[in-house]
């Protein structure tokens, strides 16, 4: 039988097939301009993933292509999108170059201590004292820095400095650390597009001078922090203050790691829900208000003066919490949305939630690679379209049934709204947590179904009414109902926290799985119909890019202070004295471990994968592939080096192992095999090794980033020692 068709059928096949087209396109109607905020996102990733400074400017194609494929569009629609996306992609590309071409450039700071001085642009409250975010500073007599710097003071230093004094202090300052593991977060990438210039503590005290003018938000900032942390005492003083302020520094570890395995830490970071709870409390205030007076409500617009208002006391809320981007995006969501509102237009569309996204990318395209955007803008997204997707049958579901029964339905889709909420937000940040952070919170939609409510009803509420009062200094009330609502917020962390497998480690989701991961959810949230759920399946191989892609098999520290050997029984340690806590975490983050072992003096350990003498470590984590060994040397006097790897062990490695690694320089090296010593940590940064059957495969922090405007230039023999000799802040 022939499936061919005949000259009749062909006639009338084509039509049809052109006909289906025609109506699977306008079906979409609408849906394509969102794919540009898409496309324009994807340029911005693709320049900070360069190893080096685009060669052309991609600036000067964006508005011929865009003009062409406007015109294109009018005649071939899927023709002239695809233009639009090119050129959406090129601005992203020429527009992050463009932030970062006019950036000055990272400060060369002294490796010794220094006479700082500067005006006080912040004040953060840490736990055991405070930080000073410091501008127009200088060190000693030199020149004002063109980049902020940021100096933790000493715990018991009685000096209570406010944003615009002058203060002057001696200090041990570090430029921002380079990543832990290659491919890893970029702090240095992240304070260079924040201004940031290097980090530090204090050695004594400091003198404060008053200056002649306080930055106003700045100043009204660290005013509310210190009177709700009076009022407050404790964690919910500090969890208190994160929500009007912001300012998380204040809140002690134990708490914030509740917080985060609980998977209510997005609580903490003042955000479109925090700004919705605002916007929606004013407008509601004064839209009633308005009603209840009967002169007023005949002659004054109540629901256009509410939203202008509610609008305007979101952007002076924005403001008081520093502009975070998922106060950028909500406030900007906010703005369209009340446009739409007085133009009688359909307020939440994915539309909105495309154009936010866009303005954030061309103000400050460098956020599109934080977990911050990322997380919000997905969570916003997915509610949005499940918004859409559920309007009609829950409005179906509230509709049906006799008059009696309109009640439980009610309490039905309210507790379905809960938990559809939680479930939404949960699934669309799940990718991006994954690939941050490694960790899966299991209970966050029980936890944030109580949370969430808490907040809403009672802390933010509360919260408002003592920003108000405070003025009056009648704000005690109000802030003791904040502390009742965040000491219930920190008792349902701890709780979901503790539960068996709360937050289970796994191994980060390289970046080309999130990427597929992100396709496939905008493809989930952006098209209409049953197309949409082509996307399912892409998400899922995203997903699975974590099981394809293996961690490594070594680690090394920035520091050449920690090394991180994996086997199928878990991590093993070898740490030097001075190792940083931090460090350590993050490797085995980067490793899908919670804990590790420290390697043995001697003897063999995970079955026979590491065998040790007190000189080396010989390490094969599976059978059949290359062997790597550890060269250790004891642990030098105070004030003098470490001894050189013992040569004997070096002479047996030669020509044996695969990879040999020595935390202090390796003296000569062996002719074949590859070799990583303390010079490679100190030119090249932290180094990640895969073991496999034809050798070892070898990625350092250097190779792996390349040569951008904010990785250090190749340290040069008589240049100053860049080894960190002092705990420094990795500048997060």
């Amino acid at each position: 039988m022939s499936l061919a068709l005949r000259p009749v059928e062909r006639l009338v096949f084509i039509p049809r097939l052109r006909a289906g087209m025609q109506a699977a396109l306008a079906c979409q109607q609408g849906r394509f301009a969102p794919w540009l905020a898409v496309a324009l996102g994807a340029g911005v990733l693709h320049y900070l993933n360069l190893d080096r400074e685009p060669d052309w400017q991609p600036l000067w194609l964006v508005l011929p292509l865009g003009v062409f494929g406007f015109w294109l569009a009018r005649r071939w629609l899927l023709a002239g999108w695809a233009l639009g996306l090119g050129a959406a992609f090129l601005l992203g590309l020429g527009i992050a170059g463009w932030h970062a071409a006019r950036l000055p450039p990272p400060l060369t700071l002294p490796f010794s201590a220094v006479q700082l001085s500067g005006v006080v642009a912040e004040v953060q409250p840490l736990p055991d004292g405070r930080r000073l975010v410091l501008e127009q500073a200088r060190i000693g007599e030199g020149e004002t820095l063109a980049r902020t710097i940021r100096v933790r003071l000493r715990a018991d230093d009685p000096a209570r400095p406010l944003p615009g004094d002058v203060v002057s202090l001696r200090a041990l300052i570090r430029p921002p650390g380079a990543p832990v593991v290659p491919g890893g977060w970029d702090f240095q990438r992240a304070a260079f597009f924040s201004g940031l210039g290097g980090s530090g503590f204090a050695l004594g005290a400091v003198t404060v001078e008053p200056g002649e003018e306080a930055p106003l938000l700045a100043g009204l900032r660290a005013w509310l922090d210190r009177r709700v942390a009076e009022a407050i005492p404790g964690a919910a003083g500090a969890v208190a203050a994160a929500l009007l302020t912001g300012t998380q520094s204040a809140i002690p570890e134990p708490a914030m790691q509740a917080m985060r395995d609980s998977g209510l830490a997005h609580l903490l970071s003042v955000s479109g829900l925090h700004m919705a709870i605002v916007i929606g409390l004013v407008f509601g205030v004064l839209r009633a208000a308005i009603a209840l007076v009967p002169w007023l409500a005949l002659r004054v617009p109540a629901k256009p003066v509410a939203a202008l208002a509610a609008l305007a006391a979101g952007a002076f809320y924005m403001l008081l919490t520093g502009s975070q981007v998922p106060m950028q995006r909500c406030l900007g969501m906010a703005a369209l949305m009340t446009v739409a509102m007085l133009a009688g237009r359909r307020v939440l569309s994915v539309r909105v939630v495309a154009v936010a996204a866009a303005a954030v990318i061309l103000v400050a395209p460098n956020e599109v690679a934080g977990p911050s955007f990322q997380m919000s803008f997905g969570a916003v997204l997915a509610l949005v379209a499940g918004h859409e997707a559920l309007r009609g049958p829950v409005a179906r579901f509230r509709a049906g049934g006799a008059t009696g029964s309109r009640a439980w339905r009610r309490a039905v889709l309210v507790v379905f709204g809960l938990v559809a909420t939680s479930a939404l937000a949960g699934a669309a940040t799940t990718p991006f947590g994954l690939h941050h952070f490694g960790r899966l919170q299991i209970y966050g939609i029980a936890a944030n179904a109580v949370a969430v409510p808490l907040t809403s009803l009672l802390v933010m509420p509360a919260g408002l009414v003592a920003m108000l009062a405070m003025p009056l200094g009648l704000e005690a009330w109000p802030l003791a109902v904040m502390g009742w609502g965040t000491e219930g917020i920190l008792w349902v962390a701890r709780l979901i926290a503790a539960w068996p497998d709360a937050a289970p480690v796994m191994v980060p989701l390289p970046g080309w799985g999130l990427g597929v991961a992100v396709f496939g959810f905008c493809w989930l949230c952006l098209w209409r119909g049953w197309p949409r759920l082509l996307g399912v399946p892409v998400v899922v191989a995203g997903l699975a890019a974590g099981q394809v892609t293996p961690a490594p098999d070594l680690l090394v520290s920035p520091d050449a202070r920690i090394v991180a050997l994996r086997t199928a029984e878990g991590v093993f340690l070898h740490r030097l004295p001075g190792a940083s806590n931090f460090t350590r975490d993050s490797m085995l983050r980067a490793m899908g471990a919670a804990a590790a072992t420290p390697l043995p003096d001697s003897g063999e350990v995970a079955g026979g994968a590491i065998a040790c003498t007190p000189a080396s470590c010989r390490f094969q984590p599976r059978p059949g592939v290359g062997e790597a060994v550890l060269l250790r040397s004891p642990p030098p006097a105070r004030g003098r080096r470490a001894d050189p790897p013992d040569a004997a062990a070096l002479a047996a490695a030669c020509g044996r192992a695969a990879l040999i690694l020595a935390l202090e320089p390796v003296r000569p090296r062996c002719r074949s095999g590859e070799t990583i010593d303390r010079f490679a940590m100190w030119r090249d940064g932290a180094q990640a090794a895969w073991l496999g059957g034809e050798g070892v495969r070898v990625v350092s922090d250097r190779a792996w980033r390349g040569d951008r405007p904010w990785v250090p230039p190749v340290p040069l023999p008589g240049r100053a020692e860049s080894l960190p000799l002092a705990p420094i802040d990795p500048g997060g």
